[in-house]
Order: C-alpha cells, then structure tokens, then sequence
C-alpha cells in the first residue's frame, strides 16, 4: 500500500520500483520513508537473497521535487513558514529521520542492492543510487549533482567515494554529469550497457548472485563495508547535510528558488545549467532517449 514505490518478489529477487513517473520518480514525502520500510522488509525475508532497485517511467530519479519552494519538507525543516536551521540539522542527520539515511538503508542491508539506472539519474536521485552495491545504468542515462551549481551539497559522500580524488573534485565543483557510459569509464559505476540491455544484464547479475550462498554475501559485504566506513563515511554524512540545508538558504538560493517559484522549474534550470550546456539544456546526444521508459 505505497504511494510513491512498488515493490514484487520474483524467484528470490525483491523488486522495489520507484514510482512517480510523471514527475521522473524525483523524492518527495512519504517516499524516502517507504523506501527504506521496503528495504527493511527484504532484508527480513529469508526468500530475499537479492535487491534491484529501478525506476518506473523515463528516469530512474531526477533527485529532489524543489517545485513550490520545497514546502513539502516544512513539517520537518521550517517553523511557522520559515526554515528552522535547528530542526533541519537535527532532522537531517539523524539516522531514524534523515532521507539520506531512509536511502541509504540499501548500503545498511545485510543483502546485496544492484540499482539499475536509466534516464535521469541525478542530484538526491544519484546519491541514492550510489549507496547501492551494484550500479548498472543504460549507456545514455545521466548521472550528475546540479546542485553543486546551486542549491545543494552532497548527501550520500558516494560521489566522493567511489571516485579518486581529481575526478571527485571536478566533479563537485563544477556538477558536470557522466553519461553512464562514462561514469562507468571513470569507475563511478560498475557496468553501463545499451538501454535494450539493461533489464536482462541486471537480471544476469541478479541470477548469478542469488547462486551464491546468502551468508557468504552477507559476510563480504559487511568487510567492504567496514572498510568504507572507517574511511569517514559516517561524519561526512552527517557533514553533507548540514551543508544542503545551509547551501538552499543563502541569498543566492533564496533568490533562485524565488524565480524558479514566480517562473518555473524549466526557467530556474536554464540559468542554473544554461551557461554549462548540460543536463537539460545538452544537446540531444547528451540527453537520455525520452523514447527509453519502463512500464512496472
């Protein structure tokens, strides 16, 4: 009974689908909690031994729904109308609250997580893919963090981690995106492979999995894992979000999502990614193929 994902057990694989299509899948209430519910639910379930987390529509996630001044998050961010810096840092860190931690509940799953990724894949849309063990995307997706240009930081700190340092910082400051082709050249990603491919590959890699005994995937996820995190993963974590919070209410921000309010999403985009010429405002070989959509 989810409004914004659906899930399905297959012969051992727990499908959990994002699913707001007509908006791209991008993250809005209730969906980070009913995510990470959904994990919590396979990872419980001993016929689970594989998780594959997709998008329905054309994109796997366009990150954060910031259309109507992010209003929707008021409950937990603002008081009486105006952002609360106090209760957004505390509900933003906190691993029970925080949306980046309900995502990152694949990473915490004692279970293997492939994210499968087509269209776009991009701002909180691409830190939740990342948190994933496996990540398979079409060769014409894009993965990318506008908000490095305006309006954000880096939540997840898998942009950071799973790239070397020159590439992390390029990437950071300047939010241009990979093509999935690229990023997995650049080591972002483990495979990308044409978009009529994408279903069966991730498929192959689920199957070959699930052959393996779940204990021993278990086992070398948790040492992977243990690696990572005695890296700093966790403080950076509790870092990134702070710094979003604070990034979405300077001046400039203030001013960019009051233009976006008074013009539309599409107008506050072309300032923000005009002068870079990406993402939506690519050329068409730099762009998803709108034609490239699944029906769940």
């Amino acid at each position: 009974m989810y409004e914004t994902i659906k899930t399905s057990v297959e012969d051992g694989i727990f499908f959990l689908t994002l699913n707001r299509p007509e908006a791209l899948n991008t993250i809005v209430p209730p969906m980070p909690d009913e995510f990470r519910h959904a994990i919590e639910a396979a990872t419980r379930d001993d016929d689970v031994k594989v998780i594959v987390v997709r998008g329905n529509g054309r994109s796997f996630c366009a990150g954060y729904n910031f259309d109507g001044g992010f209003h929707h998050w008021d409950d937990w961010i603002a008081t009486d109308g105006t952002w609360d810096p106090g209760k957004e840092f505390t509900w933003s860190t906190n691993e029970l609250t925080a949306p980046t931690q309900q995502f990152f509940s694949m990473w915490r799953s004692s279970k293997p997580v492939i994210a499968q990724i087509h269209g776009w894949c991009v701002g909180g849309g691409s830190d939740n893919a990342l948190s994933a063990d496996i990540v398979i995307a079409s060769d014409d997706a894009i993965i990318g963090t506008p908000y490095s240009r305006m309006w954000g930081a880096y939540l997840s700190a898998m942009w950071i981690y799973r790239l070397g340092l020159a590439e992390a910082k390029w990437r950071a400051l300047t939010g241009e995106p990979f093509t999935g082709a690229e990023a997995a050249e650049a080591g972002l990603i483990n495979e990308s492979v044409p978009f009529d491919r994408l279903e069966d590959r991730v498929m192959e890699v689920a199957t070959m999995l699930k052959s393996i005994p779940v204990s021993q995937l278990q086992a070398m996820k948790l040492v992977v894992n243990h690696a990572y995190e005695q890296q700093g993963l966790n403080a950076v974590q509790t870092l990134g979000p702070i710094l979003d919070g604070m990034m979405r209410n300077t001046p400039d921000a203030l001013a960019w999502v009051e233009k976006v309010q008074e013009e539309g999403v599409r107008e506050g985009i072309i300032q923000r990614d005009g002068p870079f010429g990406d993402y939506s405002q690519a050329p068409t070989d730099r762009k998803p193929d709108p034609a490239h959509a699944f029906s769940y």
